[in-house]
């Protein structure tokens, strides 16, 4: 609070407890990580559905070599908020990110025409598995390298043509 320069009592004004101020961090730090992703994977030549993934992929886990954003997205997030809050504070940034570019990639005929809500869900799954399975290696270049093998492969599966 010393280094906020706030009060106690200012603080708990504007937040009930402790888990809600770690509730407002996270929020926050998603907001920031996800705006860094989107800048990303539409700052690319290639505008293809694949391409801009594997952008907003790569964005992810370069955010997540940051050990506050391992920590505070991926270990204490759903530990200390429980799965279902953790989910409903972190998925409107991300979720409308893949949902956007699923339907532009639709539209484009680069994707298959599957209901976009449900394989943005199984994508936030791969990235957020992908960022764990990195952040917890013994050999992070090497388990980085493999993942994103395995984001391309998962991805492909969702090419038209």
């Amino acid at each position: 609070m010393a280094e906020a320069a706030v009060s106690r009592g200012a603080l708990y004004h504007h937040f009930a407890d402790k888990t809600e101020l770690f509730a407002g961090v996270l929020e926050s730090v998603e907001a920031d990580v996800t705006q860094k992703i989107a800048e990303h994977a539409l700052a690319g030549d290639d505008p293809t559905f694949s391409a801009v993934m594997l952008r907003a992929m790569d964005a992810w886990l370069d955010a997540c070599e940051a050990p506050e954003v391992q920590r505070i997205l991926l270990t204490d997030g759903p530990s200390v908020l429980g799965w279902m809050r953790w989910r409903e504070l972190c998925q409107p940034y991300v979720l409308a990110l893949i949902e956007g570019a699923l339907i532009q990639g639709i539209a484009d005929g680069d994707v298959i025409d599957l209901p976009t809500r449900p394989l943005a869900h199984a994508l936030i799954s791969v990235a957020d598995e992908a960022a764990m399975y990195v952040a917890s290696a013994a050999d992070r270049d090497l388990a980085r390298r493999e993942m994103t093998t395995v984001i391309e492969r998962t991805l492909s599966a969702f090419m038209a043509g």
